[in-house]
């Protein structure tokens, strides 16, 4: 009931900045048609003022630092299938209406935004990477995982650039997979031991082999280890910033990277390597589990391989 209550004022608060910075546009410009607000923005201070409204509400929703104090606690109360949802879903819609938003309607602005998205990039990541350390719920855990990689999509919006439209798409698709197959695991272990703790998946290896396995591969896309799709993914984005100019903001992401691997393994080591005298009871999965796992285990090691899949999304990403 927290966690809801928590998450009801987390997104009136963050629609009610979203509809006063769209006020102020309107009460600046007298439209709301992208192709007019474009030629009335000429940065005063009342449209600087619109655009910082419209940015934290968004940051809310994508969960980015400084907005981001309402996920751990929401991640860690809300059931684990709406949890899962919330990390992908809202997260990507958000990212993509950020980015059309802002190359749209305040591209007359953007060196302004793009200051403003380089110092959130840079919290948001390192932040949420220090915190997880020191996690030990996995579900709080994967609230502060969620925030760094929404710092990551972010390197796909500063650009504004073809390629960071592209590399955003294609990073929240492999995203999903990855992310949806912790989930999945953290769901089912959940569901069958009520287990959420860190040192409860000690041993995990020994009586649920296939399950830890999927976590592996799914922790390791996250963490961007070749040959996986996180690899790929977190390549094409970091490409597409350092394109753009932003040389020292992918040097501070890439450390990062090496922050985020460390205690993702973290996990690989409590399943593979810390002894359990009493772990997680061997169990069969459903079909309808066994199902989802298969898909997000393709998505991880397909999304990858397949390159068509980047190239079409090239083809028809940038739409605007």
């Amino acid at each position: 009931a927290e966690a809801g209550a928590k998450y009801i004022l987390t997104a009136l608060f963050s629609s009610g900045l979203l509809l006063y910075g769209i006020s102020l546009i309107y009460g600046t410009v007298g439209t709301l048609y992208f192709d007019d607000i474009v030629t009335g923005i000429n940065g005063n201070p009342m449209q600087i003022m619109a655009f910082v409204f419209f940015f934290a509400g968004m940051g809310f929703k994508i969960s980015l630092v400084p907005f981001h104090l309402w996920t751990a606690d929401v991640y860690e109360g809300a059931p684990t299938a709406v949890t899962s949802y919330l990390s992908v879903i809202s997260k990507g819609s958000a990212a993509f209406v950020l980015m059309a938003i802002l190359i749209k309607v305040f591209a007359p602005i953007v060196a302004q935004w793009q200051e403003v998205l380089y110092w959130v990039i840079i919290a948001s990541i390192t932040i949420a990477n220090l915190f997880a350390i020191r996690q030990q719920n996995l579900k709080r855990f994967m609230a502060f995982s969620a925030i760094s990689q929404a710092g990551y999509i972010m390197l796909g919006v500063i650009g504004g650039s073809a390629d960071g439209m592209t590399a955003l798409v294609y990073y929240v698709l492999v995203y999903l997979a990855a992310n949806m197959g912790v989930f999945a695991v953290i769901s089912i272990i959940e569901q069958r031991s009520g287990k959420l703790e860190m040192d409860d998946y000690n041993g995990l290896y020994q009586s649920n082999p296939k399950l830890a396995f999927l976590m592996t591969l799914s922790l390791f896309s996250l963490a961007g280890i070749p040959p996986f799709a996180g690899f790929f993914s977190k390549f094409f984005i970091f490409m597409s910033a350092f394109r753009s100019g932003f040389h020292l903001l992918v040097f501070i992401a890439l450390v990062n990277t090496v922050i985020s691997l460390y205690y993702y393994l973290l996990i690989v080591k409590a399943m593979y390597i810390n002894k359990n005298e009493t772990p997680v009871a061997a169990f069969r999965s459903d079909a309808y589990s066994k199902a989802g796992m298969i898909i997000c285990l393709i998505g991880i090691i397909g999304l990858g391989i397949a390159s068509i899949v980047y190239e079409t999304i090239n083809q028809f990403s940038f739409g605007i």
